[in-house]
């Protein structure tokens, strides 16, 4: 018997229907879009210490010191700015041009990236090492472009012995994922590393006068 509650049931699964698959069509639109993007990074002063990690015991360990400078310009993203903000700043010459944006940038899929910088080396006991120093999160409508100059770790760069001493291979790689609407969660590696060497001596101190 056709009820109102038996037509209302009919529309609600109707509408999950068509939703679920508004859904499933989101997220197969974007799911062969490369989410890399080039980025420089570089360091500066870099130094070393022995310190004891009261976080682990009393034990000594190495911890890092260092600045660095970060540019990257994730495309994906900023056209997606552009279009939450309505801000006309791609100027397109015909419609031939139009279509040579990047398909990467035409995407409705990013709710926001989890970004964050790694440091990465081995030692005479671990053949791989890694660890977080700076992390930051990107909205929608937020500026994917960023200089940063002089920027110093978000957190302690320490190692489980003494590791960072001498230590000429460390490479700092700056990787995201992205929060999708709908469908996996990316993980994506940026175009360009950098490489750089601790010194072969503790940084000493000096008491003051």
């Amino acid at each position: 018997m056709n009820t109102i509650w038996s037509r209302m049931n009919a529309m609600f699964a109707f509408f999950l229907s068509v939703l679920s698959a508004v859904t499933f069509i989101c997220f197969l639109s974007t799911f062969f879009n490369p989410y890399t993007s080039s980025l420089d990074i570089k360091t500066l002063d870099v130094f070393v210490r022995n310190v004891a990690d009261f976080s682990a015991g009393r034990d000594k360990n190495d911890l890092g010191f260092l600045r660095f400078n970060l540019k990257a310009d994730i495309l994906f993203i900023d056209f997606l700015t552009d279009l939450v903000l309505q801000k006309p700043t791609l100027k397109l010459l015909d419609f031939q041009s139009s279509c040579c944006l990047e398909r990467s940038s035409m995407n409705i899929e990013p709710g926001q990236l989890f970004i964050y910088l790694t440091a990465e080396y081995k030692t005479s006991t671990s053949n791989f090492d890694q660890v977080v120093l700076w992390d930051k999160i990107i909205l929608r409508g937020d500026n994917a472009s960023f200089d940063l100059k002089q920027m110093n770790t978000k957190y302690y760069f320490f190692d489980d012995g003494n590791g960072l001493k001498g230590n000429d291979n460390v490479t700092l790689t700056l990787r995201w994922n992205v929060i999708p609407n709908a469908g996996y969660l990316p993980l994506t590696t940026g175009s360009g590393s950098h490489s750089f060497a601790f010194p072969k001596s503790y940084h000493q101190t000096q008491a003051p006068k």
